[in-house]
């Protein structure tokens, strides 16, 4: 049974590893969309000052911001997602964690009883021999 404890400690570690990739994926994802709503913002900038410079643009500014909100909203409203995924994959992380560590325990308890059992043999064997010992001295 110990063997079958301790593979089954080996496929939790597995799975948390797991989730914790995937955890790190939707943090990646996260991090990557701020990064698009800064560059848009950077863009959006950017083009108002071109068209401030020259009345020529002036006209096509109206469609672009207008295309620029959108993908602001787009952006954010994935941000949101992401981040109730990533709640989400926290809690899930956190049960598998839980539940490896519950096998970890009960191994290491099951560990625990098998090296005082060993030394419990050990001792009786020490005493054994000690009587023996004291018998041989103490004579026929």
């Amino acid at each position: 049974m110990a063997k079958g404890l301790r593979t089954l400690i080996r496929v939790h570690e597995w799975d948390v590893d797991e989730k914790r990739r995937f955890l790190g994926r939707l943090l990646d994802h996260v991090n990557a969309l701020e990064r698009q709503g800064r560059d848009l913002e950077t863009e959006i900038k950017s083009e108002q000052g071109i068209c401030a410079a020259s009345e020529e643009v002036g006209f096509a500014y109206g469609a672009y911001a207008e295309a620029a909100i959108h993908r602001r909203e787009d952006i954010a409203g994935n941000i949101v997602r992401t981040e109730i995924e990533i709640v989400t994959a926290q809690d899930v992380l956190t049960e598998a964690y839980r539940e490896l560590k519950t096998y970890e325990i009960a191994q290491e308890n099951r560990d625990r009883e098998e090296i005082m059992e060993l030394d419990r043999k050990e001792q009786a064997e020490l005493d054994e021999i000690g009587l023996r010992g004291a018998r041989r001295r103490k004579g026929p």
